[in-house]
């Protein structure tokens, strides 16, 4: 008798949440000074994944396509793309 290899069709897929917390390497810190101590989700953009220019928040420089730096956002109220930064390492570390 053949084996049948299906899986059960029936169960709904996991909802993932919006924040972004369920990427790999994504943890909890707390933000910058000025957001009194909210929690914010922070992760590590590698130099390869780094596309586009950002300007860091903490010193307002460009960060060029090609650098590794440091994605936070707020874990409350972060719902889209639109609450990401994107901060130097030694810019997020002195927050």
């Amino acid at each position: 008798m053949a084996r049948k290899n299906r899986r059960d069709r029936s169960a709904a897929p996991h909802p993932l949440p919006m924040d972004g917390s369920v990427y790999f390497g994504t943890r909890e810190q707390e933000g910058p000074s000025w957001t009194m101590g909210e929690i914010y989700l922070v992760r590590q953009m590698g130099s390869s994944a780094a596309k586009k220019f950002y300007v860091c928040p903490g010193c307002n420089q460009n960060i060029p396509p090609g650098v590794a730096h440091v994605v936070a956002w707020p874990k409350e109220i972060g719902r889209g793309p639109d609450d990401r930064r994107h901060w130097h390492k030694p810019c997020w570390e002195r927050r």
